[in-house]
């Protein structure tokens, strides 16, 4: 059910996905990938070179996910971002990169989102109108449990985007089933699996996702550096602790069911001394 009032951008005919055309390799719900527009690429070459590390890492399918409602905020409007993922996949063609980006938007946490989003200022994921990918403040705690009901009430669904590097949301962690079972999801970044930001990210994040509670996998990359992609490893690492259909459904199945705009994905799963 779309949001009463929002402009429908998420036809096919504007992603070019369907459940039956989708590319092959990983889909990557969250990076930070267009040139020039937030704290990604600062230029269309090293866009295109984090694109290619994208499909170095065996990832086909990327929504690009600039910051919203926060840093940059003035050049992250949503006609803007389309704008740029169109000229990048065009750029991405003419170079033989095999990866489709598509548009969307890390959401900072607002009190205006309905309203943005009913008024076509900010974006979902993939443009579907199904999902947002909510950044929560790294300072404070907030209980975002009126937002998701009001939110499910119009149709849409809130991803929680790297719960595991945000402090105050570990120091109420308790306070996250509640929220599962309002719907949202929660993305855990393949870095913090990795441990590339620490012990204390990397153990929030797998006990996020061996608990069941974390569906989706992303790389909230931003470079070719620290902050690049490695969703190959951390696919790797969910194999040999949950197995390979687990892995599969952590960073292919569930993120490809926010880019088709699939109505829930699951909440949680057994862990791993339950699976087959």
């Amino acid at each position: 059910m779309m949001m009463q009032g929002t402009p429908n951008h998420s036809a096919k005919a504007r992603s070019g996905i369907s459940p039956k055309d989708v590319p092959s390799g990983y889909v990557d719900i969250h990076c930070h990938c267009l040139p020039n527009i937030d704290d990604g690429p600062a230029s269309m070459g090293q866009a295109v070179a984090l694109c290619a590390a994208l499909a170095d890492d065996g990832i086909g399918l990327v929504i690009a996910t600039p910051h919203q409602l926060v840093r940059c905020e003035a050049r992250t409007c949503a006609q803007v971002i389309r704008t740029a993922v169109d000229e990048l996949n065009q750029k991405l063609a003419e170079e033989s990169i095999d990866v489709t980006v598509l548009p969307g938007g890390e959401v900072r946490l607002d009190e205006r989102i309905e309203t943005l989003l009913a008024n076509d200022e900010i974006l979902t994921l993939a443009d579907r109108g199904r999902h947002i990918l909510l950044e929560l403040p790294p300072d404070v705690f907030v209980d975002i449990e009126p937002l998701l009901l009001q939110m499910r009430s119009r149709g849409v669904d809130l991803v929680i985007a790297h719960p595991e590097r945000n402090a105050p949301l570990i120091a109420h962690s308790q306070i996250l089933r509640r929220w599962l079972n309002c719907g949202a999801s929660l993305q855990v970044t393949a870095a913090s699996l990795a441990g590339y930001f620490g012990a204390a990210a990397e153990r929030a994040a797998w006990d996020m996702v061996l608990g069941g509670w974390a569906t989706i996998v992303a790389t909230d990359a931003h470079d070719t550096g620290l902050n690049g992609p490695c969703m190959t490893i951390a696919s790797r690492l969910l194999a040999d602790a949950l197995g390979p259909s687990m892995a599969r459904r952590l960073c292919f199945e569930n993120p490809l069911g926010i880019v088709v705009g699939t109505e829930s994905l699951p909440l949680r799963w057994p862990g791993k001394q339950e699976v087959g």
